[in-house]
């Protein structure tokens, strides 16, 4: 055997004798990430709060007509129109969650388990288009139904995926289809 394989087969790991310094390193890393999600809360939170003037959300009214489509999947979100980076997290708008939408001639009923569900009155849905991305999620190109809704005096995008992306094109057709209320100054519909 020669000399330096006989110095490597010798050669064994050291022994961790510092064990005060390693628990000290492991505690302040932890505490460094405790921080940066305490951080990102408060953001969050802040955000919410900067948001503050955008109205209730209009609850869904007990009788509607039968449903035009249905989907069930994933709702990603909303932003301010046109500003796909700009979440909305006031009333829980910012909050990801499976979703089951249903259009009637009153409107778009978003249920979300587990989030706060949400009504778009017919009068007030604006357009619908497929895209690729909202508020940081980005799929393939036309992965995401856009729709496009007035409420106070803002422009929401509300972005679903459907666990069938084949649908989306119907209700785009469907939404686009419908006629339009024209807005007030104030952004709330005649």
């Amino acid at each position: 055997m020669t000399p330096l394989l006989h110095l490597a087969a010798e050669q064994k790991s050291a022994d961790v004798t510092d064990w005060p310094d390693r628990i000290g390193w492991i505690v302040g890393l932890l505490l460094f990430i405790a921080l940066v999600y305490w951080l990102m809360r408060q953001g969050w939170k802040w955000r919410g709060t900067l948001q503050g003037d955008l109205p209730p959300l209009p609850a869904a009214p007990s009788a509607q007509s039968p449903a035009k489509l249905e989907l069930s999947g994933r709702y990603h979100g909303s932003t301010s129109a046109g500003q796909w980076l700009d979440r909305i997290v006031a009333h829980g708008l910012g909050t990801r969650s499976r979703v089951e939408l249903t259009l009637t001639d009153e409107g778009l009923n978003v249920v979300r388990p587990g989030a706060s569900d949400f009504f778009v009155p017919a009068a007030a849905l604006r357009e619908a288009r497929l895209d690729k991305g909202i508020a940081g999620k980005v799929l393939t190109e036309g992965g995401l139904l856009i729709v496009t809704w007035s409420h106070g005096d803002r422009l929401i995008d509300s972005g679903f995926r459907s666990d069938t992306a084949a649908e989306h094109a119907a209700w785009v057709t469907t939404i686009n289809a419908t006629p339009k209320t024209p807005l007030t100054t104030e952004g709330t519909a005649r």
